[in-house]
């Protein structure tokens, strides 16, 4: 390995030569306290910027081997070093000029979920940190005095005061590590109490806007009815009292700005972990938990929606059912089989974003269209099924219509942000309405062994075009995926991650023997023992990665209008 002095030389031999010549720079250089590695340089000063990595060794970094020795705590240390070492990249960046990326040092950027991402690595106490830097040039010449100045100057202390124990407040640490066992904990009570999710009592829910994630101020604490308080003896806050959301049937109720999509999104949102101050901290939702809706316009290849959609027009068959352009019902039908075949046993369903006839048909429309003529078995005939035949709960917000009164195990309504139990009000109300079309059959057999093939073309293609825009979609090759219905997808690193995913899939795996469960256990099993960095052949490993739930990639798979089965 070379010194970081043979850096600085051969920074200084290629001083005001050509971009390229950056290039030479490739490889690692010991720091001392700790290794800088070169391991991908832009090819030009507006090109995507190069990659960098450092390492700390074990014994320098010093970290607690109890801060690391579970999958859970060791991601929220390399979360809690990646928001530490981003914080200090952004003080001491824009202190190099230049032209296009000049000067440019950042790593991944946390949100308010705890995610694991290629930007930090923790192994055996071992620290790697991914980030990029903008290469300085004048013009389209080397400027090397500038990178000098990024990696001698700004680069060291920025690991110093981020990457070693005893340079970091360790409160700060501990705290996230404990909240991070405390929520462990929550997650693995669920399935003991027949919870699907809990709310602690104090929960800040709602968002300060549409377009920031942080808590609301000046708002109303979450507080469960007493009705449906369970109380928790966390390993560390101790005894802590919310709602437990039972298995079954939940129906969230209530007017219109009362706050029950604002439950669901946190419900939606409860299947990660979230830092300490962002108000959900102790919002705990099954992590398969899966938000259906309806999605015009999407593929769908060889999916079984015959349980909800019986026959179409030109005696489509809805046992194979394909499409390039879903309707809202077959769409909402598509989905939800596919959650089942991706192992989700919680959907979480907002009455605003489905297929209103997907969900329901009142008793009027029964009598004007004979049953025989209408193709879709709508939800409320199929919700308790689903329970009681697969173990697959359901939340469902409600405001316009108080059928699913009659299937329902537990109602809540929700009044200016509190929650109410009216169970036993609201079954009072609805035994005075006749019951309509609400048949709670053994929910029928389907077929749920699809077996994906490859995309041939795409092994002819020499190099294969990655590209994420935001969460909504992603492109492989000339291809483009619409993952904006994928509301459980929280950042755009883990779109770019689904990119790689998806060409992996279709470059390594696919074979038409392997059904979509079996691809997902694969798929996981290779990210557990690896983590995203197996994706890469070569070592050259993306910065900036998160890794997505088996559910999303299982998703973006079946939106690939090029899925063959």
């Amino acid at each position: 390995m070379k010194s970081s002095e043979d850096l600085r030389t051969k920074l200084r031999s290629i001083d005001h030569r050509s971009y390229p010549a950056y290039k030479e720079l490739k490889g690692s250089y010991d720091f001392g306290t700790f290794v800088l590695s070169i391991d991908h340089v832009q090819g030009d000063p507006f090109a995507s910027p190069s990659r960098l990595s450092v390492l700390v060794s074990g014994k320098k970094a010093g970290f607690p081997a109890e801060y690391y020795d579970t999958c859970h705590k060791r991601v929220t240390l390399q979360d809690h070093l990646t928001r530490l070492f981003a914080a200090q990249l952004s003080s001491g960046n824009r202190q190099a000029r230049g032209s296009g990326k000049s000067g440019l040092l950042s790593a991944s950027r946390c949100g308010q979920e705890v995610l694991e991402r290629t930007a930090c690595r923790i192994k055996e106490g071992s620290v790697t940190l991914r980030f990029e830097a903008g290469f300085p040039a004048r013009g389209r010449t080397i400027d090397a005095r500038e990178l000098e100045k990024m990696l001698f100057d700004i680069l060291p202390g920025c690991v110093h005061a981020s990457l070693y124990f005893q340079k970091i407040s360790k409160n700060r640490l501990k705290a996230a590590i404990e909240l991070c066992e405390d929520q462990q904990y929550i997650r693995r009570q669920l399935p003991v109490l027949g919870l699907c999710a809990f709310l602690a009592n104090g929960s800040v829910l709602p968002r300060q806007s549409g377009v920031s994630d942080r808590p609301m101020q000046e708002t109303v604490p979450f507080q469960s009815p007493s009705s449906m308080e369970v109380t928790l003896d966390l390993p560390n806050r101790g005894p802590v009292t919310g709602m437990g959301i039972p298995r079954g049937i939940t129906l969230f109720v209530g007017g219109g700005y009362h706050g029950k999509s604002t439950v669901l999104q946190a419900l939606q949102y409860g299947v990660y972990n979230h830092v300490n101050g962002d108000g959900r901290e102790l919002v705990i939702t099954d992590e398969s938990a899966w938000k259906l809706r309806s999605e015009d316009g999407r593929s769908v290849t060889g999916v079984d929606i015959s349980p909800f959609i019986r026959q179409l027009p030109g005696r489509r068959d809805t046992r194979r059912f394909s499409t390039e352009d879903a309707s809202g019902s077959t769409s909402q039908a598509a989905n939800l089989m596919e959650s089942i075949e991706s192992g989700s046993t919680l959907l979480l369903i907002d009455e605003d974003t489905s297929a209103t006839n997907f969900m329901i048909r009142d008793k009027l429309m029964q009598q004007v269209v004979a049953p025989e003529e209408e193709p879709i078995i709508p939800f409320i005939e199929r919700v308790r099924s689903l329970y009681e035949d697969f173990g697959i709960s359901s939340v469902i917000v409600a405001g316009s219509s108080g059928s699913y009164f009659h299937v329902a195990d537990t109602i809540v309504q929700m009044k200016e942000y509190v929650p109410y139990d009216i169970t036993s009000r609201a079954k009072e109300a609805a035994a005075a309405f006749p019951v309509f079309s609400t048949r709670q059959d053994k929910f029928p057999a389907y077929c749920a062994d699809r077996r994906p093939r490859a995309n041939a073309a795409l092994k002819r293609e020499d190099r294969l075009k990655l590209k994420a825009m935001g969460t909504s979609e992603l492109l492989l090759g000339h291809d483009a995926v619409e993952l904006r219905y994928l509301e459980q997808l929280r950042d755009s690193e883990q779109t770019m991650a689904l990119a790689y995913l998806l060409k992996y899939l279709q470059l390594q795996v696919l074979d038409g023997k392997k059904n979509m469960s079996a691809l997902a256990s694969q798929i996981e099993t290779l990210l557990s023992q690896q983590g995203l960095e197996g994706l890469f052949e070569h070592g050259d490993v993306r910065s900036s990665l998160a890794r997505p739930r088996r559910q999303e990639i299982l998703a973006c798979l079946n939106r690939y209008r090029k899925l063959e089965v």
